[in-house]
């Protein structure tokens, strides 16, 4: 007797992301400065400018949206700045990051699941001294070691969430800004420092969003773009984007894959890692006794199961059994954006770095 034939049914196919997602991917990219930009990006995505402008809004109310505004290259202005990882008892952990804290010139600071188990980065002026300033940190926060993981090589930056939660962990994507568009020794112009002041604010969500800056700069729009060309042909200015809060648009988790290439093997390894869309940082940093890692990679997810999934599936594509770990946070306690040429941070160095402090 024949068996009955069985139906198969086909795996469903995702539907196509909405405007809405496509928008919230799209200001994630750039946004164009010309007077009106949202109504060109609405306009690529299949909405109406008010449409578009509502929904930034609407996610900007709800902290989704944390800002939008100019992404410069810390290196290309000049600033020396570094990841720091250092080590504290734990029972002096919290202390310590709240000293740390108080440094103007750190953006990011995070509790990790490792020896080293304070992580933040830091940023401060061509003048003044780096590795002052990190001593000084060690010292006013009693860590136990610290040390400076500076970039060596800049293989991608350039955060973008996937808000359609429909990409595949493997999907690639060209890096956004690598080393290569760095420009070390860029002579800084008086109007690049004006530009920066006021295109690193918070850009308002208005049909010209542009208008407050271009008055401040006594400049025309179209002045402000040729000069914003000018400063990305230099490599000062990366984007003007959308950053999202990482835990308010669903991405709870994030890992940090560190892997331990050999040193011939990373400029490779390093461009192929930099090419999965799902890292949104990639550095070769160097080496300590206790530190054998070499590749850094910043992947974020919706639960640790997608996180540590990205990581396994760089791990299984470009690095299979390559010694590596993942560092994730337990504990944020600092993140904003570093905002460059601010009296306060001369005003902590003054205080913390004198002769007689």
């Amino acid at each position: 007797m024949t068996a009955p034939a069985q139906t198969v049914t086909p795996p469903a196919t995702p539907a196509p992301p909405t405007p809405r997602e496509q928008l919230l991917n799209r200001i994630q990219r750039d946004i164009p400065i010309v007077r009106r930009p949202y109504a060109v990006i609405a306009q690529e995505v299949g909405l109406s400018e008010e449409q578009a402008l509502d929904i930034l809004r609407e996610v900007k109310a709800q902290g989704v949206l944390r800002q939008v505004s100019a992404i410069f290259d810390t290196r290309t202005l000049g600033y020396q700045s570094s990841l720091v990882a250092a080590v504290h008892d734990e029972d002096q952990l919290d202390a310590g990051a709240e000293v740390v804290n108080g440094h103007p010139g750190v953006s990011h600071n995070y509790k990790r699941n490792h020896d080293f188990n304070l992580w933040y980065t830091i940023a401060v002026p061509p003048e003044s001294d780096l590795e002052a300033h990190v001593q000084r940190l060690h010292d006013l926060s009693g860590a136990r070691l610290t040390r400076l993981m500076p970039t060596l090589h800049l293989f991608k930056i350039g955060v973008e969430f996937d808000m359609t939660g429909k990409e595949d962990w493997n999907a690639k994507a060209a890096p956004q800004y690598t080393s290569e568009q760095r420009n070390i020794g860029y002579a800084v112009t008086d109007l690049d420092r004006a530009f920066v002041t006021e295109f690193q604010k918070d850009l308002p969500v208005t049909e010209e969003p542009y208008a407050q800056a271009c008055a401040a700069l006594g400049l025309s729009i179209e002045e402000v773009a040729e000069h914003a060309v000018k400063m990305k042909a230099a490599g000062a200015l990366r984007r003007v984007s959308a950053v999202f809060r990482h835990q308010k648009a669903g991405f709870t988790f994030n890992a940090m894959g560190v892997w331990a290439v050999p040193e011939g093997d990373v400029a490779e390894v390093g461009r192929q890692m930099a090419g999965f869309k799902a890292v949104s940082h990639c550095y070769l940093r160097p080496t300590y006794p206790e530190w054998p890692y070499t590749i850094f990679t910043m992947v974020h997810g919706r639960s640790k199961e997608e996180a540590f999934g990205k990581i396994a599936a760089i791990e299984q594509e470009v690095a299979p059994g390559t010694p590596h770990a993942i560092l994730y946070s337990t504990k944020e306690y600092k993140k904003v954006r570093l905002e460059f040429y601010k009296p306060e941070f001369y005003e902590w160095e003054k205080a913390n770095l004198s002769s007689g402090a």
